[in-house]
């Protein structure tokens, strides 16, 4: 049996080609508006984080953090697992993608043969070709807000659909999204590094065209100099970031194209991130709050006590986090 036959799995999760997923993928465009919500209509909307980023990047920890600081706040926020190679998580999930298909079971085909990599976007575009396992798990219930933990595979955020349909059907289901694009600030403390981290995350936001909020996660990781130094990147000046690297930029055609790249993200004032760290509150509520205004969260709802806690709330702000760095 080739690649080209229908593939099939151990436990009946799924049968299907690649080739048949790629026609679909091909024609979700002239095909997103063939699914009815049902004959009545949401009164109210509902709500979702995309939560993406790369491997490593610390999604499933965001997920965790979030929910445990709505809970806090008296906020009802559920998750959604899109990750099929995902082993265990630290929350509970309403959905889970592995119900539907799971990477070691396409791997394990042998008509089909992929590796990792192969075997999750196969995954993801099956996952496409079946959006009414998700509204069966999603349910109808009014003012859902949900994350959605999605794998780290980069290619899904620069140029595959699968991720532009799934935008695509939630908005059909009433759902106003925003993103959430993940970076390890361990990652961005050199500047070449953050540029590539930014262009990544600029590539989400133009094959997405939803709101996104980019965030610097780990920062409760780094050390006092590393935390001084990536200061300068969150809302940063692109121009003098350059000048300061100009001694690495040893060939010219190079220096003009970072040139290049350094003014897209400095003119137009594209990409900018949030610290996001993990043991501060305040913190926490400031990255929740720049979400929630992107997607109009709260405008209709009525206002609820948050829970009390035997200890006190912390009052430091991103202010007080560096200046603490800049003392030691």
């Amino acid at each position: 049996m080739t690649k080209k036959q229908h593939g099939n799995c151990r436990n009946g999760k799924w049968n299907t080609s690649r080739r048949q997923i790629t026609f679909f993928c091909a024609l979700r465009e002239n095909d997103i508006t063939s699914r009815a919500f049902g004959a009545g209509e949401l009164t109210m909307p509902r709500y979702a984080q995309l939560v993406m980023g790369p491997a490593g990047s610390g999604k499933s920890t965001y997920c965790a953090t979030m929910i445990d600081h709505c809970q806090a706040l008296n906020r009802s926020v559920q998750v959604v697992n899109l990750d099929p190679a995902a082993e265990h998580f630290e929350y509970p999930v309403m959905a889970d993608i592995r119900e539907l298909i799971q990477v070691d079971d396409v791997m394990e085909d042998d008509s089909l043969r992929f590796g990792p990599n192969g075997g999750l976007i196969f995954c993801m575009e099956y996952f496409a070709n079946n959006f009414d396992w998700l509204e069966e798990s999603l349910g109808h219930v009014e003012d859902d807000y949900i994350l959605f933990d999605c794998p780290g595979q980069i290619e899904l955020y620069t140029h595959l659909p699968v991720m532009k349909h799934l935008v695509e059907q939630l908005q059909q289901w009433e759902f106003r999204v925003c993103g959430v694009f993940l970076v390890d600030s361990q990652f961005m403390v050199e500047t070449f590094k953050f540029i590539s981290g930014v262009m990544a995350a600029l590539s989400a936001m133009v094959l997405l065209e939803i709101p996104q909020v980019n965030i610097m996660t780990k920062m409760d990781l780094l050390n006092p100099k590393a935390k001084k130094e990536i200061e300068k990147y969150l809302d940063p000046d692109m121009y003098s970031v350059m000048e300061d690297n100009s001694v690495a930029l040893r060939s010219k055609k190079f220096r003009k194209l970072t040139k290049a790249i350094c003014g897209l993200i400095d003119d137009y004032s594209m990409v900018r991130f949030l610290p996001f760290d993990r043991t501060d509150e305040e913190g926490i509520n400031i990255v929740l709050q720049h979400i929630d205004f992107s997607i109009q969260y709260g405008e209709d709802l009525e206002f609820k006590e948050p829970k009390e806690f035997n200890e006190e709330p912390s009052n430091t702000n991103f202010d007080e986090f560096f200046q603490g760095t800049a003392d030691s």
